[in-house]
C-alpha cells in the first residue's frame, strides 16, 4: 500500500491516540495532537478511509443539541501498517534522547515527594507518542519506584537473569515492584499506575526484539 510520510504521520498520531483511551478519535482532537488546522486533518482522514485504514463512528455534540459530531477510529489494516513502521523506525539517536529525558527527569525528581513526582511523571508519559516512546516512558515510571520497593529490590536482579525471555523478566520485575510500592502511594495514583501498567504489558509483545532489548537494559541497569 502507498502511504505517503504526511499520511502516515496523521496515521500513526490517530493510533496512539486511540490506544490511549480506545475511544473514537475526533478529528479536531487529532488536528491539535499534529499541530495542523482541523480542516487538513479531517481531509487526510477522508483520504486514509478510502484506503481502508479509519472508519467513522458518529456521537452526539454536547455543544450543539441533537448534532451528532464525526468521530474515528483506526482499522485493524491501519495497525498493521504502524505496528510496521514502528518495527523498521528504531533510531538509535531517537532513543538516545528519549533516555537522556527520562534521566534528566529521574534526577529532578529525586528530592520530590513520591505522589507529586508520580503525578509529574504520569504527566509526562501521557503526551509522548509512539508505542516504544510510551514503553520508555513508563519503564522510566518503575525505575523510580524502585526506590521505594524496600528489600525486595535486591531480589530482582538475579531473577531477571534468570527469566527465560527480555517479555519475563520484565513483566517479573514490574510485579515486585507494583506489589511492594503501590501501596505507598494514594488511591488515585495506584489505579493511574495500575492502567498504565497494563497498557505498557500489552504492548511489549508488539515491539520489536531491539526495542525490547533496550527497555530491559533500561529496567535491568536501575537495580
Amino acid at each position: 500500500m502507498k502511504l505517503t510520510k504526511r499520511r502516515l504521520q496523521f496515521l500513526q498520531q490517530l493510533v496512539d491516540l486511540y490506544r490511549k483511551t480506545e475511544l473514537p478519535v475526533h478529528y479536531e482532537t487529532l488536528a491539535e495532537a499534529v499541530g495542523v488546522s482541523k480542516w487538513t486533518a479531517y481531509d487526510v482522514l477522508k483520504a486514509v478511509e478510502k484506503q481502508g485504514l479509519v472508519s467513522r463512528r458518529y456521537a452526539n455534540n454536547a455543544k450543539e443539541t441533537g448534532r451528532s459530531q464525526v468521530m474515528f477510529v483506526p482499522t485493524a489494516k491501519a495497525e498493521e501498517v504502524v505496528a510496521l513502521s514502528e518495527s523498521k523506525s528504531f533510531d538509535q539517536a531517537d532513543w538516545n534522547t528519549t533516555l537522556a529525558n527520562i534521566t534528566r527527569m529521574l534526577k529532578e525528581l529525586k528530592h520530590t515527594g513520591i505522589n507529586e513526582a508520580l503525578r509529574k511523571l504520569l504527566d509526562e508519559t501521557a503526551h509522548v507518542n509512539g508505542r516504544f516512546t510510551f514503553c520508555a516512558y513508563t519503564a522510566g515510571l518503575l525505575v523510580y519506584l524502585k526506590n521505594f520497593s524496600g528489600k525486595s529490590e535486591a531480589k530482582l536482579r538475579p531473577l531477571m537473569k534468570k527469566a527465560p525471555s527480555k517479555e519475563t523478566g520484565m513483566t517479573m520485575m514490574i510485579g515486585t515492584v507494583l506489589a511492594t510500592t503501590i501501596q505507598k502511594v494514594n488511591e488515585e495514583l495506584g489505579r493511574e499506575i495500575t492502567e498504565l501498567v497494563s497498557r505498557f504489558l500489552g504492548s511489549i509483545p508488539d515491539l520489536t526484539g531491539e526495542e525490547k532489548e533496550k527497555l530491559f537494559d533500561l529496567l535491568s541497569e536501575a537495580y
